[in-house]
């Protein structure tokens, strides 16, 4: 009884240290008053605010567009080094491609995006491209370290594949590519889903890197952010953070939804 009494105050406290700031800050949101501590009445014209405002809706877009464009090449540049992790097991210069595939997991950001800044230099200095940094080099940044962690992601799933449907496939007369196309593609094709959803969410989420990269006109969403709460926190951040919630909890729900129409209704004994 004691037990159950302390892990229930557990996990209330647990779940109001979590939660407690984001009901606030969603609270405020609604706030009429301009100072976001002191309430003085229900309002949405910080809404109304917040989507007339130019800025942060065209970081918005900036950043929906790095993030979509980013994910999309780290899964496929993903899927690929985890292929060749998992199926071949022995080739030249397998422990520096499996060495530099984790180096940006535990790299601080700050150093990741300070040696891109260099090449990027570098690279212009060079070769004459990119010239000058934004959306590019954004992308490419961002692309780079989301790959680490859909390789992460992709090389579990292909490590608990069961070869012998591949090798069934071949003996039916498959080629390696048709067997990747047909077979496996399909099979590991959560785990993509998995990696795309990670690395979107980890490129818009992105601050630092964004900021040694990024070039004048190609602020991201996190950026103008953290610009407006460096003087001070304003009403129409916490309505930008509340639709940001909004969507989230959406997508969660909607993703728990589907989990439970997937399960079979009768479970076999």
């Amino acid at each position: 009884m004691r037990r159950s009494w302390f892990l229930t105050i557990a996990a209330t406290l647990g779940f109001a240290f979590l939660y407690a700031p984001i009901i606030s800050l969603v609270v405020f949101s609604f706030n009429e008053s301009s100072l976001v501590t002191v309430w003085s009445g229900f309002s949405t014209k910080w809404y109304g605010a917040l989507l007339a405002d130019p800025q942060i809706l065209g970081a918005a877009w900036l950043s929906l567009q790095v993030a979509f464009v980013a994910a999309t090449i780290a899964v496929v540049l993903g899927t690929l080094c985890a292929v060749a992790l998992v199926r071949f097991r022995r080739f030249r210069g397998r422990t520096m491609l499996a060495a530099t595939v984790a180096a940006p997991l535990v790299m601080p950001d700050v150093i990741t995006g300070l040696s891109l800044l260099l090449l990027f230099v570098a690279m212009e200095g060079i070769l004459g491209w990119p010239a000058g940094r934004g959306l590019m080099t954004i992308i490419i940044a961002h692309a780079t370290f989301c790959m680490a962690y859909v390789v992460v992601v992709v090389q579990s799933r292909l490590t608990d594949l069961d070869l012998s449907l591949e090798e069934a496939a071949m003996d039916l007369g498959a080629t390696p590519v048709r067997v990747f196309f047909d077979i496996t593609l399909p099979i590991i094709a959560p785990a993509l889903i998995s990696g795309w959803l990670l690395a979107f969410t980890l490129s818009l989420d992105d601050l630092v890197i964004a900021s040694f990269v990024s070039g004048p006109g190609s602020s991201t969403l996190p950026m103008v952010i953290f610009s407006k709460v460096r003087l001070g926190v304003s009403p129409d951040v916490n309505a930008l953070a509340t639709i940001i919630i909004g969507f989230v909890t959406l997508g969660v729900v909607a993703a728990t939804l589907l989990q439970r129409r997937s399960r079979p209704k009768h479970p076999l004994p």
